[in-house]
């Protein structure tokens, strides 16, 4: 059964949230930091409001379900290696982010050819790692367009970063390890 188009504005907006990653990406090389703080305050707002507007036209589906954390994933994995690229991050940083996604993204299929479809649900540590990632790659943003954090809260959020960056895919690692092995017996 189709879905009424009003229905499909959550789709569309995390649709849309998806194609800034692009414009993002080319701005942070192009060193252009103001207009990357306004597309990632739309996307923010876009972010919220798909969700919100999912649930309360009970429009949730498992296209929403796949393409948000992938459009967040690709905004944030898009600024990482670009600010690696400008020199603004080291590349350690980003390549610990972006293999930890890669464990997760091969996590994921390789469930789902061994334990067929299943509902994909991110887990809490999962959400805490990825919202420290946002906050961390704003402060960046908004210290290189006014400085505005002192260099030890930078330490501080980074380490906090990638703690929760070991945490969420050891977890991730876990759980899917143990619906494979149930799954298996």
């Amino acid at each position: 059964m189709s879905r009424p188009p009003v229905n499909q504005i959550p789709n569309i907006l995390t649709t849309l949230r998806l194609f800034l990653a692009a414009p993002i990406c080319l701005f942070i090389l192009d060193e252009n930091y103001g207009v990357v703080l306004w597309i990632a305050f739309v996307a923010g707002i876009s972010d919220g409001l798909d969700g919100w507007l999912a649930r309360k036209m009970g429009a949730e589906s498992r296209y929403g379900s796949i393409v948000d954390p992938l459009s967040d994933k690709a905004m944030l994995t898009g600024a990482f290696v670009s600010f690696a690229v400008v020199g603004v991050l080291p590349w350690w940083v980003v390549t610990i982010v972006v293999v930890r996604d890669v464990i997760i993204v091969s996590g994921a299929v390789l469930c789902h050819r061994l334990l067929g479809r299943y509902k994909i649900a991110p887990s809490l540590w999962g959400k805490t790692s990825t919202a420290i990632q946002i906050t961390f790659i704003l402060m960046l943003l908004i210290q290189q367009v006014t400085p505005l954090f002192p260099d030890i809260i930078f330490r501080v959020v980074l380490w906090i970063m990638i703690a929760m960056v070991f945490i969420s895919g050891g977890d991730y690692i876990h759980t899917w390890g143990r619906k494979v092995l149930i799954k298996g017996k």
